[in-house]
């Protein structure tokens, strides 16, 4: 990554810096104050695609390395500006470009632009750039101006962020809306008129953010498009709900507990993977962040503890757990209320997040709020949560990278001119043709 530039904005960043960053021309690439960062840097690029950022260290491929499959085909070569900066943050979990700094965001700004805006928060606990190859690369090459944002607070101590129970993840919500505030200012000013349509986007966490603004912010958006999102209800289902279950009965090899907490019967291959990668990091450090008392002064539980040892994360009830813990988790909870159209797609595999437990309900809640107008639920068959297992069972798993893509085409011609898309369903999964690239939603309505 670049390194700091303090105070200084630049159309083309310094050789000192280590980029190779020529102007596209003096006229189009030029340095915009982003309202409200308190530090910023620019710079004119030939590609603002991870085919140039990589190699100009515009982008940090630790960020999204593991999210897609191997054989996904990017578009590239889409010149324009890049604005790196912050807005003010107390929290310093963002490592990139050694600001030591939360609150990034960064804005792409294309010479050939369609007129949209897409905004994006991260997925996991991953920093500004993670979804660089599956959501930046390909809208930018339609012609999307885009911006994305570390959410507030990255890493697996994210929960230290925060003055109460929640905070963090409440604070992932604010940073979106600032994001998009500042990113329809910044394109303004650069194109000389406000985008006719801004989408917000995302994976897992990402999704979760669609999903809340626009329950909670429909002004800023014309629709979403939420990639498997995480579902947070006050009284459940959860991941506190769900994952501890699995946690005490997979060791034991207990197949029918993990399948009663609400995993695939069909995903017992992943579940090795995921229960050592996943399920017990993601239980301590979210109940850790919502429920610190659990585990007195001990930071995020005991890694792997066995069942029936004091304060196992194995042995959680969230149902039983104090009222102000509920009410914490109350703060983000997810309402099913959409007041924008809305496309989801979920992995019927998916290993982290279960779709019986996840998006499942969240189709209901949002039925239940007379809002099934406004969505359309897209379920994967061979799905699962991160599209880098696809080559470890290619007979059975499926990418959900280029569903995600068809769904953001659907959601273009719902809001651009009022094409439905195809009615919500699962997707059988082909036996042949290429996975990695293609996917159909089905006949438009």
């Amino acid at each position: 990554m670049f390194r700091r530039v303090k105070g200084l904005l630049v159309a083309a960043v310094v050789a000192a810096a280590g980029l190779s960053a020529a102007p596209a021309s003096a006229s189009t690439c030029r340095s915009i104050a982003v309202p409200g960062a308190e530090h910023q840097i620019s710079a004119c690029l030939d590609d603002l695609t991870t085919a140039g950022t990589v190699a100009s260290g515009h982008t940090d491929v630790a960020d999204w390395t593991g999210l897609n499959s191997a054989g996904a085909v990017n578009p590239s070569g889409v010149p324009g500006t890049q604005i790196d900066g912050y807005f003010p943050d107390t929290s310093t979990g963002d490592t990139n470009h050694g600001w030591n700094h939360d609150a990034q965001f960064v804005i792409r700004l294309p010479e050939h632009w369609n007129g949209g805006l897409v905004v994006a928060g991260s997925p996991g606990n991953r920093e500004t750039y993670a979804n660089d190859f599956t959501i930046s690369d390909w809208v930018l090459a339609k012609g999307y101006a885009y911006a994305a944002t570390d959410k507030g607070n990255t890493g697996t101590t994210f929960y230290l962020d925060g003055k109460r129970p929640g905070d963090a993840v409440a604070e992932w919500n604010d940073r979106v809306s600032q994001l998009a505030v500042a990113a329809k200012k910044v394109v303004k000013k650069r194109y000389g008129k406000a985008p006719k349509t801004t989408v917000v986007a995302g994976q897992s966490n990402g999704g979760y953010l669609v999903r809340w603004q626009l329950e909670n912010r429909p002004d800023l958006w014309d629709g979403g498009v939420d990639w498997e999102g995480v579902l947070w209800t006050a009284d459940g289902p959860n991941l506190m709900t769900f994952l501890p279950p699995a946690l005490r009965a997979y060791p034991a090899g207990d197949t029918a507990g993990v399948t009663a907490a609400g995993f695939a019967p069909g995903s017992s291959f992943l579940w090795p993977f995921h229960y050592q990668i996943y399920w017990d990091l993601t239980q301590r450090i979210y109940r850790e962040e919502f429920d610190p008392d659990f585990d007195g002064a001990t930071q995020a539980g005991t890694p792997f503890c066995a069942s029936g040892t004091p304060a196992c994360d194995a042995d959680y009830d969230y149902a039983s757990r104090p009222r102000s813990v509920h009410k914490a988790v109350e703060k983000v909870s997810l309402t099913g209320k959409i007041k924008r159209p809305l496309i989801t797609v979920h992995g019927t595999l998916d290993t982290l997040l279960p779709i019986s437990q996840d998006s499942d309900v969240y189709a209901t809640m949002v039925g239940d709020q007379h809002r099934g107008g406004l969505f359309r639920y897209y379920r994967v068959e061979g799905g699962n949560h991160v599209d880098v297992l696809y080559p470890t069972a290619p007979d059975q798993l499926r990418p959900l990278l280029p569903c995600f893509r068809s769904a953001f085409t659907a959601l273009e011609k719902w809001i651009g001119n009022g094409t439905q898309p195809p009615a919500s369903s699962t997707l059988p999964r082909p036996a042949t043709g290429d996975l990695e690239n293609t996917c159909s939603l089905g006949a438009t309505q």
